[in-house]
């Protein structure tokens, strides 16, 4: 499968097949992440893999309003070790670089088959809880990864003439 071809067939899974993902294929996603570009080349962040089905509960159910995390065999968390560091742009670089690591992972993720769904509305001091994370850190995203129970949906997109402008900003 080529890159675009996986962009293509990404899409959000909300309900996980019980099935657990090869060791293999999960060091192959963890290595994705791991080969990300970063602010600085810093890599200022550490990567949970929560393999527990009963912390992947506790997680779905005391962290996040969404229960459908926990079917999920693998959620991935990701901790920002240096929150406070800003970009001379004025963005925090955690964001960018999760992102930037995460969007790896979904990926190669649909290269192997699996499904995930990145989540951000979680609650920060359970997570933190749970996952025995000191408070100095922030937990940046939540990524339940598994095989996908049912058919990928059609994800809906924008045009490119209403995301692009070409020299100076248009609206």
């Amino acid at each position: 499968m080529d890159v675009m071809e996986a962009i293509e067939k990404r899409t959000s899974v909300r309900a996980y097949q019980d099935k657990p993902i090869p060791e293999e294929t999960l060091k192959k996603i963890l290595k994705a992440a791991r080969l990300a570009p970063s602010a600085r080349n810093a890599q200022p962040y550490k990567y949970i893999v929560v393999k527990d089905a009963r912390m992947r509960e506790k997680l779905a159910n005391e962290a996040t309003p969404y229960h459908f995390i926990g079917e999920a065999p693998v959620i991935l968390v990701a901790v920002a070790l240096q929150p406070d560091y800003v970009m001379r742009c004025e963005v925090p670089a955690y964001a960018v670089d999760v992102g930037i690591a995460f969007d790896h992972v979904t990926l190669v993720a649909v290269e192997e088959g699996l499904g995930t769904c990145w989540i951000g509305a979680f609650y920060q001091k359970p997570a933190k809880q749970i996952l025995n994370i000191p408070e100095k850190y922030k937990v940046v995203a939540i990524l339940p990864v598994g095989y996908p129970a049912d058919g990928a949906g059609k994800k809906s997109r924008k045009s490119l003439n209403e995301l692009v402008c070409y020299d100076t900003f248009t609206e």
